[in-house]
C-alpha cells in the first residue's frame, strides 16, 4: 500500500515538474500597449511602447525614415518588422502590409500589429486569440494597439492624449504612454518601455535616421524613466540635430521646414539656459554654417560663463568671433582654449591663423 502511494506521489511530482519546465521554456507574449505615428510637418515616424515584459524595445518598435513605422506584439512575430518595412518601401500602403504579413502567418490569430506608412496612413491587426482585453484604434496619422490590458479605456485615453499633447512627436508619444498607464495599462503590471523616432539624417552627426532611440529594459516605473532619459537626450543631442536638419532644409529651399527646425533648436536653448554644453553645441552649429551669428555669439558667451574651464567652449567662442570677422576677440578666446587644453594642436593652428588675419 505504501509503495502504491509513493509511486502515485512520485508520478504527480514528475508530471508537475515536466509541466513547469514546458511552461518556462515557452516564450511569453509581448503583452503591451503601443502607439505608431507620423508627424507630417517634421517628417518623423515613431513608435512608443510599454509592457510587463523584459526589454520590450528589442522586438516591438521598427521604423525607417521615409518608409514608415511598425509595432509587432502579443505572440510577436519579429519578422513583421523588417519584412513590413520592405513592403512599405515597395510602395504598399499600411493596410496592404497588414494583410500580406498576417495573411501568410499561420499564427496570425495570436499576433498584434500596427503600421503607419510614408503618407501617414495607418492600419492595425488584433488576432482573435490575443488575450483580453485586446484591441486597437486607427485614426489619421496613427494607430494604437494593446493586449492583456486593464480595459479598452487604455487605448482610448492614449488616443485622446496623443491628439491633444503639444510639442514634438517624441513628447506626444510619451504623453500617450502616460495616459495609457493612468487608465490601467498592462493588467499584469509594468517593466519596460521604449521610444523610437526616425527622420532623415536625424541620428548622431547625421549618419543615420535614428533621431531618438531610447529604451528602459527593466524598471519599476518604466514610462517615468523613459521620460527622464528623453530629457537627457533632448539636452545632449537634439539641439545639434535640429540645426543640421534645418540647415539641410535651407539647402533644399524648404524655408518652412528650416524655420521650424532651427526654431526648435533655439527653443531648447531657452528651455535649458544653464546647460553649457547644449548652448555650446547650438552656437557651434550656427557658427560653422554661417547663420544667425548674433544668436551664436550670445549662446557662446553664455556657455563660457557657465563653464569657464572648458577649452572646447572657448574654442567655439573663438570660432564665432572669427566668423563675424572680429579676429582680435577670436585670438583672445582661442588663446584661452589653447591654455586650457595644454596646447591642443587644432586649437593652436586656429590661433596662428587668426593672428595672421590680424596682421593682414
Amino acid at each position: 500500500m505504501r509503495c502504491t502511494v509513493f509511486r502515485a506521489l512520485l508520478m504527480i511530482i514528475v508530471a508537475v515538474s515536466v509541466l513547469t519546465e514546458r511552461l518556462h521554456s515557452r516564450e511569453c507574449p509581448v503583452a503591451t500597449f503601443s502607439i505608431v505615428a507620423y508627424d507630417s510637418a517634421a517628417e518623423e515616424w515613431g513608435v512608443a511602447v510599454q509592457s510587463k515584459f523584459l526589454g520590450v524595445g528589442v522586438g516591438v518598435p521598427w521604423a525607417r525614415a521615409g518608409v514608415g513605422a511598425i509595432a509587432t506584439q502579443a505572440w510577436a512575430n519579429t519578422d513583421y518588422g523588417p519584412e513590413g518595412l520592405a513592403l512599405l518601401k515597395m510602395g504598399i500602403p499600411a493596410e496592404g502590409v497588414v494583410e500580406i504579413l498576417t495573411g501568410k502567418d499561420e499564427d496570425r490569430d495570436r499576433r498584434q500589429l500596427g503600421v503607419v506608412d510614408p503618407e501617414g496612413r495607418a492600419a492595425s491587426w488584433t488576432g482573435e486569440e490575443c488575450l483580453e482585453w485586446a484591441g486597437h484604434i486607427v485614426e489619421e496619422g496613427f494607430c494604437i494597439q494593446g493586449n492583456i490590458l486593464a480595459s479598452e479605456a487604455v487605448v482610448e485615453k492614449m488616443a485622446e492624449a496623443f491628439k491633444s499633447a503639444p510639442g514634438a512627436l517624441g513628447r506626444r508619444l510619451i504623453a500617450a504612454l502616460h495616459a495609457g498607464q493612468k487608465a490601467g495599462g498592462d493588467s499584469r503590471g509594468k517593466q519596460s518601455a521604449a521610444l523610437l523616432v526616425v527622420r532623415e539624417n536625424g541620428g548622431y552627426s547625421g549618419y543615420n535616421d535614428r533621431f531618438i532611440d531610447i529604451r528602459v529594459d527593466d524598471h519599476p516605473n518604466p514610462i517615468e524613466e523613459l521620460e527622464r532619459i528623453y530629457d537627457v537626450h533632448e539636452q545632449t543631442f537634439q539641439g545639434s540635430a535640429y540645426l543640421r536638419l534645418g540647415i539641410e532644409a535651407l539647402k533644399q529651399g524648404k524655408e518652412k521646414r528650416a524655420h521650424d527646425a532651427i526654431g526648435n533648436a533655439m527653443s531648447l536653448a531657452e528651455k535649458y539656459p544653464e546647460n553649457a554644453h547644449l548652448l555650446n553645441n547650438i552656437a557651434w552649429e550656427l557658427a560653422t554654417n554661417d547663420i544667425r551669428l548674433d544668436d551664436a555669439l550670445v549662446l557662446a558667451q553664455k556657455a563660457v560663463k557657465l563653464a569657464p574651464k572648458d577649452g572646447s567652449i572657448w574654442d567655439t567662442l573663438g570660432e564665432v568671433y572669427a566668423r563675424r570677422g572680429d579676429y582680435a576677440e577670436a585670438v583672445k578666446a582661442e588663446t584661452q582654449a589653447v591654455e586650457l587644453t595644454d596646447g591642443y594642436r587644432e586649437f593652436q593652428e586656429k590661433l596662428e591663423q587668426w593672428k595672421q588675419k590680424l596682421e593682414e
